[in-house]
């Protein structure tokens, strides 16, 4: 028996990268799924984002575990829809007990001649304003089961420490989106304390997956080695890989961890000492 038998788990983001390796992580432990992600393209994003395949992948590696699973195409960014995806996650499953609010997305660089005003207010909307919305849809009905729960937010080593800040709307979007994550967990944290309900943040350093790993990636560092400097780890490693997020994830959402509320846990290879 796993250490998360009995429960369900919402994860945003989940079509695939840290969001699809969450979600199988968990359903390794015995958890059922409800998993949610846009599924479309933002046009201030510059690499490939997920799909419905992407998804429909998900939920295959999942049920493969023998684990249930409701897949919602949602945006983090549409209240109502995520209000939506709840409910018909708890219609076919019964509860939400864990929470994950992993979607995200990031833009390295913006001098190309992009909208900066868009890029920042899409970096916030889904990376801040949407952990919002994800847990404002799924804390009311945690409180309401009487049976406390977890909730990780992901931030970033970027949400400790800023090292890659360069000024504009793309990094130091993503900056201040993942240190406005860190204010949201610690809110939260106290509102939820006395309904038994943990909130604590993981914050990764760089992770090999489509977000990091794309062409333009490559293009930008192969341009600005001290912004791929300015992103080195402590330890002798480039990335760290979805699964190690995952991981601490897993251990700060079962009982082992029944009394961590409000941490910040960084999985980042010594990113934040350095």
């Amino acid at each position: 028996m796993g250490k998360l038998e009995g429960k369900v788990a919402f994860v945003t983001g989940a079509a695939r990268g840290q969001g699809r390796s969450h979600a199988v992580r968990l359903a390794g432990e015995g958890a059922d799924i409800i998993a949610v992600d846009v599924c479309r393209q933002l046009d201030t994003v510059p690499y490939r984002m997920s799909t419905p395949e992407d998804l429909a992948e998900t939920v295959s590696q999942v049920e493969a575990l023998d684990r249930r699973i409701v897949a919602v195409e949602a945006d983090v960014r549409d209240l109502v829809g995520m209000r939506s995806a709840v409910a018909e996650g708890v219609a076919q499953l019964g509860s939400v007990d864990i929470v994950l609010g992993n979607a995200g997305i990031l833009q390295i660089d913006a001098t190309d001649g992009a909208d900066q005003d868009k890029i920042f207010r899409d970096v916030i909307d889904v990376n801040l304003t949407g952990v919002w919305n994800t847990v404002h849809v799924t804390a009311p009905l945690m409180i309401e089961q009487g049976r406390g729960g977890a909730i990780v937010l992901t931030s970033s080593t970027q949400g400790l420490t800023g090292r890659a800040g360069n000024g504009g709307a793309e990094m130091s979007g993503y900056c201040a989106a993942k240190h406005g994550v860190v204010g949201l967990m610690r809110s939260f944290a106290n509102w939820l304390a006395p309904h038994n309900i943990r909130v604590n943040t993981v914050h990764p350093t760089g992770v090999n997956t489509n977000m990091i790993v794309n062409e333009k990636s490559e293009e930008v560092f192969g341009a600005r080695p001290d912004l791929l400097a300015a992103l080195g780890n402590l330890m002798p490693v480039e990335m760290v890989e979805p699964i190690d997020i995952s991981n601490a994830i897993a251990w700060l959402v079962s009982d082992e961890a029944r009394y961590v509320t409000g941490v910040t846990l960084p999985v980042d290879a010594g990113f934040t000492v350095k």
